[in-house]
């Protein structure tokens, strides 16, 4: 008995992988789903096409997919997050505090973006300040933010809690 696949193997396949990638954030096993898909139709066209070159094309497909994915248009959507940016684009910087300093433990700040790959940070003030409050980045000391209860003078805030 032998293995063979048709036009709507390949189609059922391709959407349980595009359906899988719902569940696994890398963005990699859609391109996958979009080979079987090349598949299902160059069997639709060809249906007596050898269960060895199906796979081929399918292996190659996807991959080309995946290239083209990573090398061309991945550059074009838009990166939400900060990190890679200078520092000073992110002094001014508003976040609220989640976690309130206490003796020589450092607070906790979140903010609604990421700011320098991070949407938490731990942070030092000069000033008491309460639980939930608004708080601006004066000054990023190593892996700890220096924040103030008021926005820098300079207008360099982006007000991302509001």
């Amino acid at each position: 008995m032998e293995l063979q696949f048709t036009d709507w193997h390949w189609l059922i396949l391709g959407m349980v992988l595009v359906m899988v990638e719902i569940f696994i954030p890398s963005f990699t096993v859609f391109w996958f789903g979009l080979g079987a898909f090349v598949v299902a139709l160059m069997l639709w066209f060809a249906p007596d096409t050898a269960l060895s070159l199906q796979f081929f094309i399918w292996a190659v497909s996807s991959a080309i997919f995946t290239v083209l994915w990573f090398k061309f248009f991945k550059r074009f959507m838009p990166d939400r997050t900060k990190a890679g940016v200078a520092r000073e684009s992110v002094l001014g910087e508003s976040g609220q505090v989640v976690k309130v300093p206490i003796d020589r433990q450092h607070g906790l700040v979140r903010f609604t973006t990421p700011v320098l790959g991070s949407d938490e940070w731990s942070f030092i003030c000069d000033e008491p300040v309460d639980l939930g409050e608004r708080v601006f980045v004066k000054e990023i000391s190593g892996n700890t933010l220096v924040v103030m209860k008021r926005p820098l003078a300079n207008g360099n805030q982006s007000g991302n809690l509001k």
